[in-house]
């Protein structure tokens, strides 16, 4: 434990605020959706390319976060933050990744008793060291990183894990260039180092293989012993010749001279048998140990053999190794065999593609002999070679293994095919999607699918699809497809899409005294969140929304703004539907309310005046509406004398914004009188601007109208359903990604005779003999009766299967007899990329936003971003 004083000093850190001197500081927080011990933490809000963690701290502070470490000048032109946050601690500091690095070193140094061990190279970091707790687990109080933390904001993190009654630290490093591994060697300071395996990864980072080794090797500065593998030259003669006087220990198959030497390989079915001897100071083990490894690739084997050599290190008996390496567990983090389609498997490797890590991959499903072997292999970046000579390598490579199939995902790696010499079937795709749209489960019968894929390429959706399925309904949201349907409303916003932009900006009356068209300052965006964000669950999308700089959220009702504070988010947010009975809600939690009528208005007014003293709002923001021919909610022209002289006699309420709704922005057919509701919305407001003696900000745009009328966007536009991926007036619609994709699962095929029928009142007459399935999902989910009796087709192996009969309640069942391959248990899409949700709306006669509210809360939602 630390005292907010100790880490000041420890920092160096200038104190912004201090009001609570005594506060102790147990855990460091850099991430506001993981939030446990708000108390005992301090908030690092890390500053990135494309983000500034700043923008959470209001978010931390709700959570209960009560100690921030903050950069230099961050709050020095708005002292209101200080006082909003007046019991919170605040230390100023230069940089905050350097001040999170900087004290996670420190408390690294004050166990000058603890045996650190740190591990670096290209393959095998992880699996190493997840072995080496394995192993080492009952003998030893281990704290080691977590999951794959070996980066310079993870190293940090798993050092300040240490605690005083660890005895044992198993820390892993990694880098991507140069003067990296010096920091990370300062927090760590191990005093055993283990450098695995070198690759091709990251190659481009460095000007040789050997710049690479000399940069890893930075971590063993401070090391007593460093083990390491005799078989790689490379390794072996740096490490010498950086560290001639240190305790150097090796292993190896093939150097006699190393002090750890493995021989006598035998495979017997899913196991490997081996033999080792030790020497150390050229004092050999008196016999061989006989070690039973549960596994027979090639990365199990030598990642064995370094923990092996850490063990004998520690001065554990040659037999008890041998109990315990029989006892090792995979580890799912990397290479993972899973059942997949029709009888195959699938290994999911991906994490990189790199030449030594795509053989050991390849090494790993030759266990199997039964299975054909097909391989998906992207594109492999970062190796720093000439594409030519690298695929040249990996086509040897692939021959050498077995592989039998290779699909080909990327634009480079067609420069394989001249050197498969016809002895593999090879097919490409130039992206995953492509693949996804093309390839059937039907290709994948009884096979072995190694998946290796860099990162960019997203092989988890390939996986995804060719896993064996459990029965689920669910609802993916996808937040890079939000993300991007917000970025092409800003874009289109700058002006750096071709879209209406090039359109004559003229109107019948844009030379009208009482219109201004705004042409400089980019209109802010008040994102429509309303209706748990169309059925999206609103607060992981506002939190998106917000750290990806949104200036306004909008909801319907105050329970849902309500929501959103209690879960953090602190953007202003606007309520469309205020209740009289929630004003006080309102002023609390700093919701402001859309008046749209004299008696909203003066009840409004009201319940300000009746607050106690102790309470009392100083500003109160409103929105006013404007009726300019929507004819739902809004003050009329006659109405806005009236509301001047309210605003006027009561000088506590501000006028945020003042905006209209347009009742057909998307239909051209209605531009006459969109024009129409522009100019009537500019003359009231003319009139409000004069009267109250200060300029509002105004908008009238919604989705479509960002895309179809540019001259109208004002101070701020409204963005609603085209975020979630639906332009109402299909302008920009192949712009827009799909967000939303409602899945269920088939949990019964029939085979029926013709004339039978299906379903409730016998409504589904079968007029030949087909494959009925049921599948997991009816009207208490979302998909509505409306949809039944073949008006509505689900999505299945790229195909579509229409409804049989009516929808039940929780289940309904389609007809698959022209689909071939469909088993129990397969994905079926209701909506999403292949299945548009404007098909279903228009099975049930309404709009997406109909569908997208109407899906159950007992359909669970998933996020992923890929």
């Amino acid at each position: 434990m630390y005292s907010i004083l100790k880490i000041q000093d420890i920092l160096a850190a200038e104190p912004l605020q201090l009001p609570n001197k005594t506060a102790i500081i147990e855990h460091l927080l850099t991430d506001t959706r993981r939030v446990a011990f708000p108390e005992t933490s301090l908030f690092f809000p890390l500053v990135g390319r494309f983000h500034d963690g700043h923008a959470f701290i209001a978010t931390a502070y709700a959570r209960g976060i009560r100690n921030f470490l903050v950069s230099k000048n961050i709050f020095s032109n708005n002292e209101l933050l200080l006082t909003e946050f007046k019991d919170a601690n605040f230390l100023k500091v230069d940089s905050i990744l350097r001040g999170l690095q900087k004290l996670a070193a420190a408390h690294r140094r004050t166990f000058t008793d603890l045996e650190v061990v740190g591990i670096t190279g290209s393959n095998g970091k992880t699996v190493v060291k997840e072995w080496l707790f394995q192993l080492l687990r009952e003998d030893y109080n281990i704290v080691r990183s977590p999951k794959s933390y070996n980066s310079k904001t993870g190293v940090p993190l798993s050092v300040w894990q240490i605690k005083p009654d660890n005895n044992l630290a198993l820390f892993e490093a990694g880098i991507s260039t140069t003067n990296e591994m010096s920091v990370l060697a300062e927090i760590i300071e191990p005093t055993t180092g283990i450098f695995t395996m070198i690759g091709e990864a990251h190659n481009e980072g460095f000007a040789h293989v050997e710049e690479k080794i000399r940069e890893k090797l930075k971590l063993f500065e401070t090391c007593s012993t460093i083990l390491f593998c005799a078989d790689d030259a490379r390794i072996a003669r740096l490490i010498k010749k950086e560290f001639p006087k240190k305790n150097l220990l090796s292993w190896s198959k093939e150097n006699k001279k190393a002090n750890l030497q493995l021989f006598d390989y035998q495979r017997i079915g899913d196991k490997t048998f081996f033999r080792f001897s030790f020497k150390q100071a050229l004092v050999s083990t008196e016999s061989s140990s006989v070690v039973l490894l549960p596994f027979t690739d090639t990365a199990s084997i030598n990642n064995a053999a370094t923990c092996i050599l850490t063990l004998l290190t520690l001065k554990t008996d040659p037999s008890v190794i041998a109990q315990k390496i029989a006892k090792l567990e995979p580890i799912e983090m990397r290479l993972e065999l899973k059942r997949g389609v029709n009888g195959s498997f699938v290994v999911n490797d991906a994490y990189n593609s790199d030449f030594t890590s795509l053989s050991l991959a390849l090494d790993f499903i030759a266990q199997n002999d039964q299975l054909s072997r097909t391989l998906i292999l992207s594109d492999i970046l970062q190796s720093g070679q000439n594409p030519t000579t690298l695929y040249r390598k990996v086509a040897d490579l692939l021959v050498e293994k077995g592989i039998t199939k290779l699909i080909g995902i990327g634009t480079e790696i067609t420069a394989i095919q001249p050197f498969l010499n016809n002895t593999i079937a090879a097919q490409f795709f130039e992206s995953t999607q492509l693949f996804l749209n093309q390839a059937k489960n039907a290709d994948f019968q009884n096979q072995i699918i190694l998946l290796k894929g860099a990162r960019p390429f997203t092989f988890e959706r390939i996986a995804e699809r060719l896993s064996e399925k459990n029965h689920k309904t669910v609802l993916e949201i996808n937040l890079n497809a939000l993300t991007h349907n917000l970025s092409v409303f800003k874009n289109i916003l700058r002006g750096e899409m071709d879209v209406r932009e090039t359109l004559e900006v003229s109107r019948t009356f844009a030379s009208s005294s009482n219109f201004k068209l705004q042409t400089s300052n980019l209109p802010k965006i008040m994102a429509m969140v309303k209706a748990s964000a169309y059925g999206n669950g609103s607060d992981e999308v506002a939190r998106l929304l917000a750290y990806n700089h949104v200036d306004y959220l909008a909801v319907a009702y105050a329970d849902e703004g309500i929501e959103l504070r209690q879960a953090g988010i602190r953007l202003p947010i606007m309520v469309m539907n205020p209740e009289e009975a929630s004003f006080d809600a309102l002023q609390r939690y700093d919701l402001e309310p859309e008046i749209y009528s004299l008696r909203v208005l003066e009840n409004f007014v009201k319940s300000l005046k009746i607050r106690p003293d102790t309470e009392w709002v100083a500003v109160s923001k409103i929105h006013l509406k404007l009726d300019t021919g929507m004819h739902r909610l809004g003050f009329e022209s006659n109405d806005i004398q009236r509301v001047i002289q309210i605003l006027k006699d009561n000088p506590n309420i501000q006028v945020a914004a003042v905006f209209t709704h347009l009742a057909a922005s998307e239909a051209a057919l209605h531009d006459g009188f969109t024009h129409l509701q522009v100019e009537r919305f500019s003359k009231m407001y003319a009139q409000i601007e004069a009267g109250i003696g200060y300029k509002p900000m105004r908008h009238v745009l919604n989705s479509s109208g960002i895309v179809r009328f540019p001259e109208y966007r004002f101070d701020m536009v409204r963005l609603g359903i085209g975020l979630y991926g639906v332009d109402s007036s299909a302008e920009i619609q192949q712009q827009l990604q799909v967000v939303q994709t409602l899945k269920a699962t088939i949990s019964q095929i029939k085979h029926l005779p013709k004339t039978e029928t299906i379903g409730y009142s016998r409504r589904g007459k079968l007029e030949r003999d087909s494959i009925i399935a049921t599948i997991s999902i009816g009207y208490a989910d979302g998909l509505l009766r409306g949809a039944g009796n073949g008006r509505f087709s689900v999505g299945i192996h790229g195909h579509r299967a229409p409804i049989v009969g009516g929808v039940c309640m929780d289940m309904t069942m389609i007809d698959i007899t022209d689909i071939t391959n469909v088993i129990e248990g397969d994905e079926v899409e209701i909506f999403g990329e292949h299945v548009p949700v404007q098909d279903l709306a228009n099975a049930l006669q309404t709009i997406p936003y109909e569908v997208f509210t109407g899906i159950s809360d007992r359909v669970k939602r998933v996020y992923f971003q890929e």
